[in-house]
């Protein structure tokens, strides 16, 4: 389906079908919907992975968590090794799709990207303390996800979103419970 010389997708937005990400903007376009489950696989994983580092004590963990987070939020689901895993085996096992809108995980992935980061710099500035207090931050908000289904990153987004940080047009049906069609 086209609508000028507009390739859409059969994706839907507030109830409408949305334009298909082209050139570079497909490169780093994010999925919207998401499939819940696969968000809440892929946090369980970030948890797993952050409670080894936290144990272990390996600061290049936090390295590769930072990476893992930075490669979902630019490239969504198509890159990052947890990601791929969860949407293409694991996720697919739980069952039918429970779709959810997009923006928001990215979102909450983007937080994640921020706290892992600057968890990898204070560890290898020599303060260490701070790299695991932020990674027990970042452990709590994960497991939250993936054991009970809230996502902080999520709420704080809703919050930012109702008080005008956030443009209702980055995602009307996070805005508006009536278009929500998922």
């Amino acid at each position: 389906m086209t609508q000028g010389n507009q390739p859409y997708t059969a994706r839907f937005i507030s109830g409408t079908l949305a334009p298909a990400a082209t050139g570079w903007r497909a490169v780093f376009a994010f999925p919207n919907p998401v499939n819940e489950y696969a968000a809440r696989i892929t946090a369980g994983l970030v948890v797993l992975a952050s409670v080894a580092t936290l144990v272990s004590g390996f600061g290049w963990g936090l390295v590769l968590i930072a990476a893992g987070f930075w490669l979902r939020v630019l490239f969504g689901p198509r890159i990052s090794p947890f990601a791929l895993l969860s949407v293409k085996a694991l996720a697919p096992r739980v069952g039918s799709a429970k779709l959810v809108p997009g923006p928001p995980k990215r979102f909450a992935q983007g937080i994640g990207a921020v706290l892992s980061t600057a968890a990898a710099v204070l560890f290898f500035a020599d303060f260490a303390l701070g790299a695991w207090i932020l990674l027990a931050l970042l452990i709590v908000a994960a497991s939250l996800e993936s054991i009970l289904g809230f996502c902080l990153g999520c709420a704080i987004f809703g919050f930012l979103q109702r008080h005008g940080l956030i443009p209702e047009e980055v995602c009307e049906a996070c805005n508006n419970i009536s278009l929500r069609r998922f």
